[in-house]
């Protein structure tokens, strides 16, 4: 059997057994989470979320670049256009990893400066290679932006790849100038 034959099978058994006609646009619990594109780190999973729990974006590295501004700001048109924009009450996650492979980019400076948007010899201020510092970096950036709604309370999390186990690192705050 190849790989399409199983998904189709799988999704056959979801279709029968799982799928939910009902199930409402919006997250049930108000959870939104940006994660890395890694397949040792589906954050639906290392959260143990269940289908319709929070909307799931993922990237190189899990990392808030413009194309993730851009994401959110489109996400929040559906929301409005679907009459369910996010109230108040909303976390948004942003989970990092150890043993990322975007350390592995490293010797790539220009594609590393492309993909943030800035310029080569901004790139140390992304910590790239530390997980730990490169959430407070992106959570920060998220609190300070302006382009978050109040509504949300942003909190940074770490996943280590060698335990299975994700730390809050970052706790929960809303953006700034929203309290």
């Amino acid at each position: 059997m190849s790989i399409l034959d199983e998904l189709s099978a799988r999704n056959e058994a979801f279709a029968q057994g799982q799928f939910d006609p009902t199930m409402e646009l919006n997250p049930t619990r108000q959870l939104m989470v940006v994660g890395c594109v890694d397949p040792r780190v589906d954050p639906a999973a290392v959260l143990g979320l269940r289908l319709g729990e929070g909307a799931v974006i993922r990237n190189v590295g899990g990392r808030i670049t413009p194309a993730t501004f851009a994401t959110f700001a489109m996400l929040g048109r559906v929301g409005a256009a679907n009459g369910s924009p996010p109230g108040a009450g909303w976390n948004l996650v942003v989970l990092h990893h150890t043993d990322c492979g975007m350390t592995d980019l490293a010797a790539h400076p220009d594609l590393l400066a492309t993909y943030f948007d800035i310029p080569e010899q901004d790139l140390p201020a992304k910590s790239v290679s530390d997980p730990y510092a490169s959430v407070h970096v992106d959570v920060d950036l998220l609190r300070s932006s302006g382009l978050l709604l109040p509504r949300f309370a942003v909190s940074g999390w770490v996943y280590d790849v060698g335990t299975g186990r994700a730390a809050l690192v970052v706790p929960p705050q809303a953006p700034q100038g929203t309290t």
